[in-house]
């Protein structure tokens, strides 16, 4: 599944250095520019990619000089910071939090796996950007790789808990399972959007939420076969 509740909980590590976000303005108007100029880079990073794009694209996209853009950003790689800090709220990975005795699992799995789907939606190039970036840049990717592995952990809870509930299969160990889960929908995700075919929500929700929960021996009547 996804990994992680749909509210962001202080335990998620953020995508970006906080500290290393370029010159924060003090000024409405200078707010505004630099809102622009993250917003043209991310269009930019999004049509040409990492790599590929330009500076002087992402001034001439903000309608504004490169001057202007040295006024709030160092570099390249901090305007992404910024675009990725921007985004984060939206690209955080849903996963399942606490679930209470009186909650239905199946229901808060379905949920939570709905709720990545959708978010992976909106922002797949980013997404599939920040994939690219990772595999070049040690610091993106330890960031990636400690936000995976938080979401994991959250998740390990959970199956730990249905566990001891009597609810989940206990011969299956609740970290490797939630790793082989989170990392199953993870996968799903960026096959189905960063390829031509846009498939239905409610099919990946569908059958991402029958293998978590067979997987783990949780069943519901919506879940049963016919």
């Amino acid at each position: 599944m996804p990994s992680e509740s749909t509210t962001v909980t202080t335990e998620t590590p953020d995508l970006v250095d906080a500290a290393k976000l370029g010159t924060q303005p003090q000024t409405a108007r200078g707010k505004r520019t630099r809102d622009a100029l993250i917003a043209a880079a991310r269009t930019v990073f999004e049509r040409d990619g990492y790599v590929d794009s330009r500076l002087v694209d992402i001034a001439a996209e903000a309608k504004c000089s490169i001057g202007s853009f040295y006024t709030w950003f160092d570099s390249k790689d901090e305007v992404f910071a910024a675009v990725l800090h921007e985004a984060q709220s939206e690209m955080l990975h849903p996963g399942t939090g606490r679930i209470e005795t009186s909650d239905d699992p199946v229901a808060i799995i379905g949920a939570s796996n709905r709720s990545y789907f959708e978010a992976y939606r909106r922002n797949a190039r980013l997404n599939q950007l920040l994939l690219q970036v990772a595999a070049v840049d040690t610091r993106f990717r330890t960031m990636r790789q400690a936000r995976a592995s938080a979401f994991v952990s959250r998740n390990a809870r959970a199956i730990s808990e249905l566990q001891q509930r009597g609810l989940a299969d206990r011969g299956v160990d609740a970290t490797m399972a939630a790793m082989a889960l989170s990392g199953m929908v993870s996968r799903l995700a960026q096959d189905a959007y960063n390829a031509s075919v846009d498939v239905p929500v409610d099919d990946l929700v569908e059958t991402a939420t029958r293998l978590w929960t067979n997987a783990l021996g949780l069943t519901t009547p919506e879940l049963r076969a016919d």
